[in-house]
């Protein structure tokens, strides 16, 4: 890994043994971007690269005879209207009306290792030698505006972190009307672009749409990353599958209003941005002060899309995700929602909780209802105490009860929510945002409370931290139920409105981090309606999020294989819930609901008593396989096999560091007479080495067969007796959305 800077022609040049990254200065000091993508050696000019040539209708700012028109370049932090007639990554309001900047290369700097990004989250490296961080400077003679634009390559991984801020050094207040954190020109346009899409319920399903002249991309307005779209886009060639071919993820570390798009022009350059929504964002920027954007992760990837997403795995398991949890496989839970909704009492909980441990569930999480006013979804929120009428204990004495069984108490939150039936609300009725003169809708019956304001911030943090120093609680689901509407707040004046959704989510990591910070061994994990924020920026704080609302084991199939394209499987709660299933109205097998959730953090969203005493024995048999294995299902290398968006089946698999154990998931949607028959190939293994293969159910593991690598990668593993192909085939297989896991661990001899 290195940072190579040659002086003499003014070129950088990012290098790992994976990637290269070139940029240099344009004569008028601007910065181009001349290469990204695998790596090339370094030279001392890579001026080649750089095309330009005099093109009618074009304009040039410096007439020197060369022939350079900033539309015709790859600028590596483009800013419209000086000659560059394409979409920009900053806009910046000054006092005169303008919106003119010509930001040139003023000095540059190298760091080890990555600096922090001040209260926002980001990637981190936990030694110097992990990563070097280029610093390049650019300034607005005009204004005296000075830009950073960081980037961070890290020694192992095909990634580069990218970041901006921008500081004023002018003597006059300027307005920030838009600041990406990524902008990249490609030379060519011959992509394919992936967006995870979606709405509540079907979170993240991979749409792929081939790049045409114009505009196209992805954003959120929702005031969080939505259930509509993730800050996530890929391109890739025609050509790439998931083992083979060139592809580049764009993944932006934030929470809130997000716009990613690709902009492909009449010469066919694809400018990708990234960053926060420009819509309805300003920021004020008096003298002295500075702006930092959030974070970008871009990745190459010559070896398909599987070699795009296990970076991202790699990364933002190990360098996004912090504490004590990141690294530890995550303990079986039941959550009691789909079990109870609101009806309960301590009683009926401890029943629940007693059956769980019986069938080896080593958490007991009381979801929404336990507090204040809350008997349906109308009323209490904001009012963080327990509803003694309940939990005549209270949550502290239901914790210790809930220990006492042997298991740990986890426990629901909503914190930036309100009902206007609360106690809060009626003491703190400007406490949500909202905008004067204007009403204030409704959602779930519940208003947003206005994190941009710090005493807000405190109150919820005093509520909450009490409860937790109080009780005995390992466990925290942080739920968030409504988008943002009516965006203003009684904390700024009329010339910070602009500012209002951005520092809301800069509050919500404020409470994430004092919280997280102060309670270090409680395990976290996000959740907004299901995946409405299922982001990297949660992840920061948060190492698991709650993938989708819907637990239907077919629909999991496409919501989780969507979500592996960017995060990791540690980072996906994935459980069992009843049948039929409360979403969709489907039955599906026990057994298939365990195979789709055991890749993936794994629990239970049901009543365990409820189930027939063969069920319970076989939830007994999931849960023993799960803790014996989820350190291999959660933390190793991934691989997406069989899509489930094309086909009646899909298929992935996971494979330990060294390649001498996998596990491998196939699932059948539906049935079908007299199909054909069927082979799986696999990938990560071993060539040379030989496997023994079991499958396994719920009466535990049984031979299947042994084989070497590099037949099962090749030749493919025999599935066809597990789609009912076989005519004649026995009643009991002829069943829509069968699965089978298959255990592959080395060993043996053929």
């Amino acid at each position: 890994m290195s940072v190579f800077i040659h002086a003499e022609t003014k070129t950088f040049h990012l290098q790992n043994s994976h990637i290269s990254y070139v940029m240099s200065v344009l004569p008028g000091g601007q910065l181009t971007q001349l290469y990204f993508g695998k790596r090339i050696a370094d030279r001392e000019d890579f001026g080649y690269l750089l095309e330009g040539c005099i093109r009618s209708h074009s304009a040039y700012p410096d007439d020197d005879g060369r022939g350079i028109s900033l539309e015709h370049v790859r600028l590596e932090y483009p800013a419209y209207g000086n000659s560059d007639f394409r979409e920009g990554a900053i806009e910046i309001l000054q006092n005169n009306g303008s919106r003119l900047t010509e930001f040139r290369v003023s000095g540059w700097e190298v760091l080890p290792g990555k600096p922090v990004l001040e209260g926002l989250p980001a990637t981190y490296t936990e030694s110097d030698g992990e990563a070097e961080t280029l610093v390049l400077k650019l300034t607005d003679d005009v204004t005296g505006l000075e830009l950073s634009l960081l980037y961070t390559i890290f020694a192992e991984e095909a990634a580069i972190a990218r970041s901006a801020k921008v500081t004023n050094r002018g003597s006059e207040t300027v307005h920030i009307e838009k600041i990406m954190s990524l902008s990249l020109d490609l030379p060519d346009a011959d992509y394919d672009m992936i967006q995870l899409t979606g709405s509540w319920a079907r979170e993240r399903r991979p749409e792929t749409s081939r790049l045409i002249h114009g505009i196209q991309g992805v954003e959120s307005l929702r005031g969080h990353s939505s259930h509509q779209h993730n800050p996530f886009i890929a391109l890739k060639r025609p050509e790439t599958g998931e083992k083979s071919g060139e592809a580049m993820g764009f993944s932006l570390v934030y929470s809130g209003n997000f716009l990613a798009h690709v902009q492909v022009d009449s010469y066919d350059v694809s400018r990708v941005l990234l960053g926060i929504n420009p819509t309805w964002f300003s920021w004020k920027l008096e003298p002295g002060a500075s702006f930092q954007a959030p974070e970008a992760v871009v990745v190459y990837s010559d070896s398909g899309l599987n070699g795009m997403s296990q970076t991202y795995h790699r990364l933002y398991g190990r360098r996004l995700a912090r504490g004590i949890w990141r690294d530890r496989p995550r303990p079986i839970l039941l959550n009691n929602w789909e079990a109870t909704y609101f009806d309960f009492n301590e009683e009926k909980l401890l029943g629940i909780a007693k059956k769980a441990k019986e069938c080896g569930v080593e958490l007991f999480v009381l979801d929404d209802g336990w507090f204040g006013g809350r008997r349906d979804d109308t009323a209490g929120l904001g009012d963080w105490y327990p509803a003694k009428e309940l939990l005549p204990n209270g949550i502290a004495g239901l914790s210790r009860k809930v220990e006492e069984l042997g298991l740990k108490f986890g426990l629901w939150i909503e914190p930036e929510m309100v009902n206007p039936d609360s106690d809060l609300f009626r003491e703190h009725p400007d406490y949500i945002l909202a905008v004067p003169e204007r009403r204030s809708s409704l959602s779930r019956h519940q208003l947003v409370l206005d994190f941009s304001r710090k005493e807000v911030v405190d109150c919820i943090y005093g509520m909450i931290s009490k409860l937790l120093r109080e009780s005995k609680i390992s466990y925290i689901k942080w739920d968030m139920n409504r988008s943002v509407t009516e965006c203003g707040s009684a904390g700024l004046p009329a010339d910070q409105q602009g500012e209002v959704f951005h520092r809301h989510i800069l509050g919500i990591y404020s409470l994430y981090e004092r919280l997280t910070s102060e309670f270090p061994d409680i395990l976290f994990e996000s959740c907004a309606g299901g995946g409405a924020r299922f982001d990297p920026g949660l992840l920061y704080y948060a190492p698991q999020a709650w993938t989708s609302d819907d637990t239907d084991a077919v629909e999991r199939l496409t919501i989780q294989y969507g979500t592996s394209f960017v995060y990791p499987v540690s980072s996906m709660g994935s459980h069992v819930s009843a049948v039929p299933n409360h979403q969709v109205n489907r039955i599906t097998p026990l057994e298939t609901r365990a195979n789709v959730a055991f890749f993936g953090t794994y629990g239970y969203e049901l009543d365990l008593g409820k189930l027939t005493e063969e069920e319970q024995e076989q939830v007994k048999t999931y849960t023993a396989f799960m803790k014996e294995n989820r350190k291999l299902l959660q933390f190793g290398t991934f691989y997406r096999l069989r899509s489930p968006l094309k086909q009646d089946s899909a298929a992935w698999m996971t494979v330990s560091e060294d390649g001498g154990e996998a596990i491998v998931g196939y699932y059948k949607v539906l049935n079908h007479p007299n199909t054909s028959f069927r082979r799986l190939r696999l990938d990560g293994l071993c060539g040379d080495a030989v496997y023994e293969v079991t499958v396994c159910g719920a009466d535990g593991e049984k031979p299947f067969g042994t084989f070497s690598g590099s037949e099962l990668m090749n030749a493919g593993l025999v599935v066809s007796d597990f789609s009912s192909c076989k005519v004649g085939a026995p009643p009991e297989e002829a069943k829509d959305f069968r699965s089978v896991v298959f255990h592959l661990r080395m060993g043996g001899s053929l």
